[in-house]
């Protein structure tokens, strides 16, 4: 990633509706007692983080339940933060939970990831990357985030211990090296890793999860968006041209532009040609859960198209 620049979203970002008042402690200040570096943000709560930027960075970590990059982007995100202890605040926003922040944000796609300096917002990534890459931006935001004054430090829980979190299950063998694999970007170890939990265990639905997530991390690699709509463009009926940008636009977000691609492709396609089309959707149903109202108007049009 390019070195980033506090002034490179401006015009792009309007949180002025999300504003508290003025802040009354001076940047670089010690910032009010927090419960914990990393916080879930919510429309109702936004303007007082917005706050916490005059004195610390604020990170903004735009995310989905349904979106895979963001799985793998978020704990590297707060494996980070903490590290830092108290130099950087995270703040975690579900968007489909809090939509005046998306719209905010003006979040096309997810995950998206945007630091805050002094109220002013500052890029660091969209999409999932990896953590060296994360580490390098954190830096780069720091000295930022220095020239413009913002040297704080937050204080947490000091009136008191924390509550311990709950320990982690540990991973199965098979999971922990598909998750090592992803971390260091070897999608191919991943995919190969929970294809064998699940040969040993067909019904492991988390071996299951991964590896659509994998698998969708692994196809969306290398690939140029333009180019990838272009040569969809340009070949309608072409099934990888338009399985490329149904994998973009999901792993961007942008859920029921996917399912209307797909679902277009299939009901133009001779019947014979259809099974692999039909497959993709139902794998990609599958990543974004069968509860979500975009997967049942979906799975729904699909059944009306096959029957």
């Amino acid at each position: 990633m390019s070195e980033i620049s506090p002034s490179a979203l401006r015009g792009a970002v309007d949180l002025s509706s999300l504003r508290n008042r003025p802040a009354s402690s001076a940047e670089g200040s010690p910032a009010p007692n927090v419960v914990d570096v990393v916080v879930d943000a919510t429309d109702e709560t936004f303007g007082q983080i917005l706050e916490l930027s005059r004195t610390v960075p604020v990170v903004v970590d735009l995310w989905a339940e349904w979106c895979g990059p963001c799985k793998q982007l978020s704990p590297i995100i707060e494996k980070v933060t903490r590290e830092l202890q108290g130099r950087v605040l995270l703040a975690k926003v579900d968007v489909d939970a809090n939509p005046q922040l998306a719209q905010s944000f003006r979040a096309q796609s997810i995950p998206m990831v945007v630091a805050l300096i002094a109220g002013q917002p500052v890029p660091m990534f969209t999409g999932a990357v990896p953590e060296q890459q994360v580490r390098d931006v954190f830096a780069q935001l720091l000295q930022v985030a220095a020239q413009n004054g913002v040297t704080g430090s937050l204080s947490v829980a000091e009136q008191g211990e924390a509550p311990a979190a709950p320990a982690e299950p540990e991973l199965p063998p098979l999971h922990a090296e598909a998750f090592a694999a992803i971390e260091t970007g070897d999608y191919a170890a991943a995919i190969r890793a929970y294809e064998k939990a699940l040969a040993e265990n067909p019904r492991d639905e988390d071996a299951r999860a991964g590896l659509g997530q994998v698998r969708l991390l692994d196809r969306v690699q290398g690939l140029d968006l333009q180019a990838a709509r272009d040569a969809a463009a340009a070949a309608p009926l072409d099934v990888q041209a338009q399985f490329d940008v149904a994998d973009l636009d999901l792993s961007g977000g942008h859920v029921e532009d996917a399912f209307a691609r797909l679902l277009d492709l299939f009901a133009q396609l001779p019947s014979e040609e259809r099974t692999p089309v039909r497959e993709r959707l139902i794998e990609l149903f599958g990543l974004v859960g069968a509860a979500d109202p975009r997967v049942v108007s979906a799975r729904n049009r699909l059944s009306s198209l096959l029957f």
